[in-house]
């Protein structure tokens, strides 16, 4: 849960900043953005099911 915590943390500092700068959000549109992540991790959770499932 710290992780979580701290990654929220670092998020909102970079988002102050780039705002504070006149800089675009270095973030990709919410929705799309949030998919692509529990994308990548399904995927990976999936390559270590079927490594386990298939190959052990």
């Amino acid at each position: 849960m710290q992780e979580v915590v701290m990654a929220l943390i670092a998020g909102m500092v970079v988002g102050v900043l780039f705002s504070a700068i006149k800089l675009p959000i270095p973030a990709p549109p919410v929705l799309s953005g949030v998919m692509g992540i529990v994308g990548v991790y399904a995927g990976g959770q999936l390559y270590q099911w079927i490594i386990e499932r298939f190959f052990s």
